[in-house]
């Protein structure tokens, strides 16, 4: 028999089947809480390795690049200061044909009137537009391409961070030569303490044709990294 509206067989039905709703209204808001828990928790544990990772590729990024040694600029280019420095008399021009020049790696005299722009190469570089770099107040460390990845590496931590060229430079004279305006440095091996006096007195030197000229904007040689 069906129970009749209003009475208590059918009242109890549609309490029962209330009843039933909220029971699985209930059960659906717990397990969308319990899922929103989960994925607020996947989000801060992501967070917090995500967080960690970027601090450590920082630690490491600061850690192994080797950072720009600090010299103040502006010597006066007193080679005096400084055991072994060789200096000359060279005379700066712009000339648009091959300089055959009095020393190697040059240190000054004629030069092509395009600077080579400042930086590390890992070929050799135009001996008439480094020499214009010269002029501007760089210094061109040149090495012999023999030399070791940890004596390059550990030339590459005394460059300053602008002002100066290092490439590499066949039959050269000594392991590594320092090359400014009119002076020159030959040393044996990259912890040699004079690299240190040379840039020192040298970089960005006051005593050269162009002070204050750029060492940027001009060309770049084949083989810059940086």
């Amino acid at each position: 028999m069906t129970p009749q509206p209003g009475s208590p067989a059918n009242k109890a039905s549609l309490k029962s089947e209330r009843a039933a709703k909220r029971a699985k209204k209930l059960e659906e808001y717990h397990r969308q809480q319990k899922r929103g828990k989960r994925n607020r928790l996947i989000g801060i544990v992501g967070g917090s390795l995500a967080g960690v990772a970027v601090i450590a590729l920082i630690v490491t990024t600061f850690v192994l690049t080797p950072q720009a040694a600090n010299y103040a600029g502006g010597g006066a280019g007193d080679a005096s200061k400084i055991d072994g420095v060789e200096t000359f008399s060279n005379t700066a021009g712009h000339v648009e044909t091959a300089v055959t020049y009095e020393q190697s790696p040059p240190a000054g005299g004629e030069h092509n009137p395009a600077w080579l722009n400042c930086g590390v190469y890992e070929q050799a570089v135009p001996n008439e537009n480094a020499v214009h770099s010269l002029e501007h107040g760089a210094v061109w460390i040149t090495y012999d391409p023999s030399i070791s990845d940890a004596e390059l590496d550990q030339l590459k931590a005394e460059l300053p961070s602008s002002y100066v060229v290092l490439s590499p430079f066949d039959d050269i004279p000594a392991p590594i030569v320092l090359s400014a305006w009119n002076a020159q440095l030959q040393v044996d091996s990259a912890d040699d303490p004079r690299i240190a006096e040379f840039l020192t007195e040298f970089w960005k030197s006051t005593n050269v044709p162009e002070d204050g000229a750029a060492c940027s904007g001009a060309i770049d040689a084949p083989g810059k990294v940086s």
